[in-house]
């Protein structure tokens, strides 16, 4: 199998091309910080099955994290972008790493009007919508890989040295079976095992990297959300560990299962607790009004009291009758 590791003995520098098996160069590997840690390299593997024949076709792509899942952003030559992942608003009991189906859209930062959905294969989520023909695709990647060849094409934003590199390699990487979770039967010193943790210190850089109170409170969306956020999923996972200590049938298991409940309840409560605080920090992107100069009602000038006579002495006033 063709694929990179990047971080892994055999891996090239960033940015360097390398042969595969069948004698095609890769487009170079991304070339920025996130590619030395341990989530990225993770979720490079994951989606190794679609990153591998899209730069056999001379298409560089990357791994990011969106809304709600991870994505491979690949930049077009016209400054436009395609979007590959699953679909933001994912089912609740969809496991992580294993979408439904794929969406891959074209977008442009400064061109909004230039969106299209090139390729679809996540079921409907409405009821009674018409489904896109490749929906009985799923999660298959030979024929996204596919779609997106084609419109490129049509497009003319394929690089020249994929003309030689198209139909035969979109299978050069296999499509993982299963879940895409990670092995974590490794060392568990190893910061590898922990893809989940990073992902939400990957969260927390681009908090730490945003000056807008709006992007600030688009994250705490994704923590706080009282049915979808990371909290309520939280949540659910001490839930799900509890019913499992609970199937041991022994006194040991009852009182762990109790102590992992009472850890679900805790993590609702805060999440109850801290829901507002989204829209307290949406809030925040309004600048507070500037005061207005007062307008003092303009002063009456205090005019000096007039002089007054002196009193005339007692011997000139006339006398009383």
């Amino acid at each position: 199998m063709a694929t990179d590791n990047p971080g892994g003995p055999d891996s090239p520098r960033p940015g360097a091309r390398r042969e595969t098996a069948q004698g095609v160069p890769l487009a170079p590997l991304p070339d920025h910080r996130n590619a030395n840690t341990a989530w990225w390299q993770e979720q490079w593997r994951h989606h190794a099955h679609i990153t591998t024949p899209l730069r056999q076709r001379g298409l560089t792509c990357d791994i990011e994290f969106a809304l709600s899942s991870f994505i491979v952003r690949v930049p077009l030559a016209d400054s436009s972008y395609l979007i590959i992942g699953p679909p933001q608003e994912t089912t609740p009991n969809a496991p992580f790493g294993d979408p439904e189906g794929w969406t891959v859209t074209r977008q442009h930062a400064d061109h909004h009007e230039l969106f299209e959905v090139i390729y679809d294969s996540a079921p409907s989520a409405g009821s009674g919508a018409p489904e896109r023909p490749e929906v009985r695709h799923g999660m298959s990647a030979t024929p996204l890989v596919e779609a997106i060849d084609q419109h490129l094409a049509r497009l003319g934003l394929l690089p020249d040295t994929a003309s030689s590199a198209r139909t035969p390699l979109v299978a050069a990487a296999p499509e993982p079976h299963g879940s895409n979770a990670p092995d974590l039967s490794g060392d568990v010193e190893d910061a590898s095992v922990y893809p989940y943790g990073d992902a939400l210190r990957a969260l927390t850089d681009r908090l730490n990297r945003t000056e807008s109170h709006a992007e600030v409170a688009n994250l705490l969306h994704q923590i706080v959300d009282p049915d979808k956020g990371l909290l309520e999923r939280l949540a659910d996972f001490f839930e799900a560990a509890a019913d499992k200590a609970k199937d041991a049938e022994q006194d040991e298991g009852f009182d762990l299962s109790d102590d992992l409940a009472d850890a679900a309840a805790q993590v609702r409560d805060l999440g109850e607790i801290l829901h507002v605080t989204e829209e307290g920090m949406r809030a925040l992107t309004s600048p507070p009004p500037v005061p207005l100069p007062s307008r003092a009602l303009p002063r009456t000038p205090q005019l000096p009291s007039p002089d007054l006579p002196p009193a005339a002495p007692k011997s000139l006033r006339a006398p009383r009758r």
